[in-house]
C-alpha cells in the first residue's frame, strides 16, 4: 500500500492542532510552520495516517523504533494481554516474571552469542533497565566508575548520547550543551575518532578515564560508518589501560544495520551495551547489559538500590519487547535487511543511510518536499545536512522502490 495525498500538506486539522499544542507546550519542543508538522493518527506496516486522513510512507521508523512495523500484529497482542493483566510492578522491589525472561533474552542475545566460543566459562551478561536511551547510557557511566573508579569519559566529536544531564556530558553537539554547559558534570574528554586522539586523551587525564563510549555507526550525526580498524583499535586502546569499552546501540542495535548489533560487522566485543528504541517497538524502555564480571561492580541490593527508577523493567515493556525481538527473530530481519540494504540510496549499513546534501537548507528543502509527496524523513548531523534514512526494517520491496524514486524526484 503506498501513499495516497487527500489534502495539502499539512492539512487542516493538523494546523488546527498546531496552533493549540503552541498555547500549551513548551514552545522549544515542537517545530511548527505553515508546512509543518502532520499529526499521526494511526500507523501500520511502514504506513502512516495523519489526522486529515492523509497516508504517508514513513522512512524514518518513528526515530528507529518501529523496527517491525507500526502496529505489528504480534506486538500488539501481546501489549493487549499484558495490559489486560497488569500494567505495572515494582521493578525493583516486588518485579514481574517478564522482566527476568527479557533480561535472559538480552543477556543471549548480546555476550551469550558473542562470548560462546571464547575462553570465558561463563558468557552470561546482567542487565539494568531503564526508560529511555539516555538513561541506558547513564547507567552504563555509572558502571564504568564503580568498575574502574576512575571517572573520566573519552566521547567523540559527531557523537550524541542523549539530553539527561549525564548523557549530555558525553554528548558532543554544541548546540545541545552550550546552553547548559555550566550545569555539566564535565567529565568527558571529546576527541576526534583517531587512535592518536585518543591515546593523547588517556595520557594527559589527570584523573584517570574509565570508559570510552561510542556509536559504532553515528545515527543523529548524519549517518557516518567508521574505518574498519577503527572500533578493533579502541577495544585494543581500552585494554591496554583498563578502561571499559562502552557500544551506545540505542539507534543500530536490533538488525538496524544488517546485524543484531552493529558492533558485529567488526568482530568486536564490548564491555556494555546500551539498547532502546526498537527493543519493543513502541513502549519507553532501554537496558544496559554488561558483561557479568563488570556489571558486579554494583554492590548487591541490601533493600535500596543505587539506581533504580518507578516504571524499572515495566511488564507491559517487557511483554512488547519480548513480542518485538521474537518478531526480528521469525522474520530474520538481520539477514532481510542486510540482503536488501542497497535498495536505499546513500552511505551507511542495513536500512540506516544518510544522504548528504550541500547544506542544511537544502536538506530542509528535501524533507519538506518528500512530505508533500507523501514521504516522511528527517535531516540529520550536527551540520543538519544529511537526509536520513531508517524505515521499518519490514519495508516492502515495492515500497522501497518507491521511496528511491521519490527521493531522487525531491532531490532535483
Amino acid at each position: 500500500m503506498l501513499p495516497l495525498l487527500r489534502t495539502r500538506v499539512p492539512g487542516p486539522l493538523s494546523r488546527v492542532l498546531a496552533r493549540q499544542l503552541r498555547q500549551h507546550e513548551c514552545w522549544n519542543t515542537t517545530f511548527v510552520s505553515p508546512d509543518w508538522p502532520i499529526f499521526w493518527e494511526r500507523a501500520r506496516g511502514s504506513n502512516v495516517w495523519d489526522a486529515d486522513g492523509n497516508r504517508f510512507l514513513d522512512l524514518t521508523a518513528a526515530f528507529g523504533v518501529a523496527s517491525v512495523g507500526h502496529s505489528n500484529p504480534r506486538v500488539t497482542t501481546a501489549a493487549r494481554r499484558q495490559l489486560g493483566k497488569l500494567a505495572h510492578a515494582m521493578g525493583d522491589v516486588h518485579p514481574n516474571e517478564l522482566k527476568v525472561r527479557l533480561a535472559n533474552e538480552l543477556s543471549a542475545l548480546t555476550f551469550g552469542r558473542w562470548l560462546a566460543k571464547s575462553e570465558i566459562r561463563n558468557p552470561k551478561s546482567k542487565i539494568l533497565f531503564s526508560n529511555s536511551g539516555s538513561e541506558a547510557v547513564e547507567a552504563a557511566l555509572k558502571t564504568a566508575m564503580l568498575a574502574t573508579g576512575k571517572p573520566g569519559v573519552i566521547a567523540f566529536t559527531g557523537t550524541y548520547h542523549g539530553l539527561t544531564y549525564g548523557a549530555l556530558d558525553a554528548t558532543a553537539w554544541n548546540y545541545f550543551r552550550a546552553p547548559f554547559h555550566p550545569q555539566l558534570p564535565g567529565f568527558t574528554v571529546h576527541v576526534a575518532p583517531t587512535e592518536s586522539a585518543v591515546r593523547a586523551a588517556f595520557e594527559q587525564s589527570k584523573r584517570g578515564i574509565g570508559a570510552v563510549i561510542v556509536e559504532p555507526v553515528l545515527g543523529r550525526g548524519g549517518v557516518v560508518v567508521p574505518p574498519p580498524e577503527f572500533l578493533p583499535m579502541l577495544r585494543r586502546v581500552c585494554n591496554e589501560h583498563g578502561a571499559l569499552l562502552i557500544a551506545d546501540e540505542i539507534f543500530t542495535g536490533f538488525c538496524r544495520t544488517g546485524r543484531w548489533f552493529a558492533v558485529e560487522h567488526w568482530g568486536v566485543v564490548p564491555d556494555l551495551i546500551c539498547v532502546g528504541k526498537a527493543m519493543s517497538n513502541g513502549f519507553p524502555i532501554a537496558a544496559c547489559i554488561g558483561r557479568s564480571d563488570v556489571m558486579d561492580a554494583w554492590p548487591e541490593s541490601t533493600g535500596e538500590a543505587l539506581h533504580t527508577s518507578t516504571h524499572l523493567g515495566n511488564p507491559l515493556g517487557c511483554a512488547m519487547a519480548l513480542a518485538a525481538i521474537g518478531e526480528m527473530k521469525r522474520l530474520k530481519l538481520d539477514d532481510r535487511t542486510r540482503r536488501l540494504q542497497d535498495r536505499l540510496p546513500g552511505r551507511g549499513l542495513g536500512f540506516m543511510k544518510g544522504v548528504k546534501l550541500p547544506d542544511a537548507a537544502v536538506c530542509h528543502r528535501v524533507v519538506q518536499r518528500l512530505l508533500r509527496r507523501g514521504i516522511i524523513a528527517l535531516g540529520g548531523s550536527e551540520r543538519g545536512n544529511v537526509l536520513t534514512l531508517t524505515p521499518p526494517l519490514t519495508i516492502s520491496e515495492k515500497e522501497l522502490r518507491f521511496a528511491t524514486e521519490e527521493i531522487s524526484c525531491a532531490m532535483r
